[in-house]
């Protein structure tokens, strides 16, 4: 152990700070997302730098301009653009403090439509578990590169449910129509680069592409699932630059990983020519497929809590009785009436203990953590939702 010491090369506390761009420009009626931001250094503790404040627009080679509309955090946004087809494009950003950007023009590439995303059973190597693929292809034979991202929504369930509330003073009756914290929807959209091509294929056809697996245990396939593929056509020039960045951002770390390279994208600046940028801005519109899984169509796997030390006295009872006086001290108002008692954490009521018929002597209660679905999702069911 006296032989292993850290090593920072000079590469990682190198000062510069370098523009990153993406996002594709949608020649359809779909939004045009453009997000900005400059690298960090890996010794930074900060993980996000957006890149406020630019001028960012999309130009036609007839030198029509469609200016983007900062919104948050670096993202710059425009409607529907129905651009033409029969000319090409290209992004100009112009910062904050008048470095200015260019994308090289670029024709539309318009995606093909997704055949299907489809799924199985079979799990990943010896983990049981959910694959998903999508299958396409481009009738034209026009379209050999392709790219997908995902947005992953499923529901969960607190460990508890809870049928009261305390409204700081007094504990209530939760009003389960408009308060229900039990029942709720995650969400995930993809940050791992997912890529395919028929250019080697006699048939230029994309057949069970996978994109994600999801392990047999995991508490988005504990109920019901939905998976929204969106696809993306990419030229070879595109293709080779995702591939570059796939393996210098998803494949280092172990001695038979690629060494990193330089990844050259299709961002210059005007301003000062040597300096990298990173990204590349493609052009065309987009395909999407969602599908829905429920528990019936999947094996009868047991699903792990996301909270897994939410203790039980026996089986369906939480592990701690709060009851009034009398006996000294009104645990009610201790852990569960928040502006009366002492307890740091407020404990959230679940159940009223008692006879049927008379008032309570107390209520069962545990940790926001274990009874409150919304610290990590939302009890809003989304639109689309079946």
């Amino acid at each position: 152990m006296s032989c292993r010491k850290s090593y920072n090369p000079p590469a990682i506390a190198s000062p510069n700070s370098y523009l990153v761009v993406e996002g594709v420009i949608n020649s359809g009626i779909d939004s045009t997302i453009i997000k900005l931001s400059k690298t960090v250094k890996l010794s930074s503790g900060t993980t996000t730098n957006p890149v406020l404040q630019a001028m960012v627009f999309v130009q036609s080679d007839q030198n029509v301009i469609f200016p983007l509309t900062e919104t948050t955090n670096g993202n710059y946004v425009s409607a529907g653009l129905n651009l033409d087809n029969t000319h090409k494009y290209r992004l100009s950003i112009k910062t904050g403090d008048n470095l200015q950007y260019l994308s090289d023009y670029a024709a539309v590439l318009n995606s093909p439509p997704i055949d299907s995303v489809s799924y199985d059973t079979k799990g990943y190597l010896t983990v049981p578990g959910l694959n998903i693929y999508v299958n396409t292809h481009d009738a034209s034979n026009k379209v050999l590169y392709y790219r997908w991202e995902y947005q992953e929504t499923w529901i969960f369930h607190s460990n508890f449910p809870s049928y009261f509330k305390s409204n700081g003073d007094t504990v209530l009756i939760r009003d389960l129509a408009n308060d229900n914290i039990t029942n709720c929807w995650g969400n995930y959209t993809s940050s791992t680069i997912v890529l395919g091509s028929s250019a080697k294929l006699s048939k230029k056809v994309i057949s069970n592409q996978p994109i994600i697996a999801i392990p047999s245990t995991s508490e988005k396939v504990g109920d019901a699932y939905s998976i929204l593929v969106k696809q993306y056509a990419l030229t070879a020039d595109a293709y080779t630059f995702y591939v570059n960045l796939k393996k210098n951002t998803e494949q280092l770390g172990s001695i038979f990983d690629a060494l990193p390279s330089q990844i050259n994208g299709n961002i210059h600046s005007v301003t000062n020519p040597t300096e990298p940028v990173i990204g590349y801005v493609s052009i065309g519109s987009t395909s999407n497929q969602r599908i829905f899984i429920t528990k019936k169509q999947l094996p009868d796997w047991v699903t792990i809590p996301f909270h897994t030390d939410c203790e039980l006295a026996y089986p369906g009872v939480p592990c701690c009785y709060y009851v009034y006086p009398p006996g000294p001290p009104n645990q009610v108002d201790a852990y569960i009436n928040y502006k009366k008692g002492g307890y740091l954490y407020p404990l959230i009521p679940i159940n009223a203990i008692g006879l049927p018929g008379h008032p309570p002597i107390g209520y069962t209660a545990a940790s926001r953590e274990c009874v409150d679905c919304t610290l990590r999702g939302t009890n809003k069911k989304p639109a689309f939702w079946k």
